[in-house]
């Protein structure tokens, strides 16, 4: 079930920063489909490009699997001897993707652990999704997970990087977050939600411009970086090694 996300409905005394709790897991599928335009889109390339660029007896990983709405898009499109494993630190979050992952039949192996995605090894892997994770690592570890990622892929491996991005030029900043803030109330967010929700993020995700994920992407050993997904200051990188 969709459960409605009223996490920031009620005027807070005291907001803490963002976590993927018990509560958060509970209502994040509504969420995240109010709160990232394009997310819908995105879900169908992940589909399109895992069909494309799988090989066969290869690992693909969704790094940051949350309730699993990507991984199943990833096992749904791979051959029968790959195996899908999802890397989630929230025990809510992967409580919750085990229970949805356990009703899809797809051919290829899965696997849903919980664990950190700087703990985890890349091997053998055709395809790495990365779903507004990045974002919540500290900035300074970036570029070695980029790294870890890109030395774990074979040759023709690619890496999908969703990221929530920001703009050194200050009235695009703006206009984006304007934009951003009015897709939410279209999506029947408050006021009150968008100010508590946007307070509980400050240091808590720290976004990047294209520019530097696209150096960081080429400097970790990708040989060709792409944009396949935008709307507002939310996008898609498709980098292939």
């Amino acid at each position: 079930m969709n459960k409605q996300d009223t996490v920031y409905l009620k005027l807070q005394d005291k907001i803490d920063g963002f976590q993927f709790n018990a509560q958060v897991a509970d209502v994040f599928e509504n969420m995240i489909q109010r709160s990232v335009p394009g997310y819908g889109l995105l879900l169908d390339m992940i589909a399109v490009l895992t069909k494309k660029y799988a090989q066969q007896a290869t690992n693909c990983y969704d790094l940051g699997c949350s309730l699993g709405a990507s991984t199943l898009r990833i096992r749904q499109n791979l051959p029968r001897d790959c195996t899908v494993i999802g890397i989630d630190n929230s025990a809510a979050m992967v409580e919750r993707c085990k229970q949805n992952v356990e009703r899809d039949h797809s051919q290829a192996s899965i696997d849903i652990r919980l664990q950190d995605l700087q703990d985890t090894i890349i091997e053998n892997a055709s395809v790495v999704v990365m779903n507004f994770t990045l974002q919540f690592i500290p900035d300074e570890d970036r570029p070695v997970i980029l790294k870890q990622i890109a030395d774990g892929l074979n040759k023709g491996g690619i890496l999908i990087l969703s990221e929530k991005v920001s703009f050194e030029d200050t009235r695009r900043q703006n206009l984006m977050t304007e934009l951003h803030h009015e897709f939410k109330r279209h999506q029947g967010y408050s006021d009150l939600e968008i100010a508590q929700k946007r307070t509980s993020l400050e240091n808590v995700l720290v976004s990047n411009t294209m520019e530097e994920h696209t150096e960081r992407l080429k400097d970790a050993g990708f040989s060709t970086v792409e944009l396949c997904v935008s709307c507002l200051n939310f996008v898609s990188f498709i980098a292939i090694k």
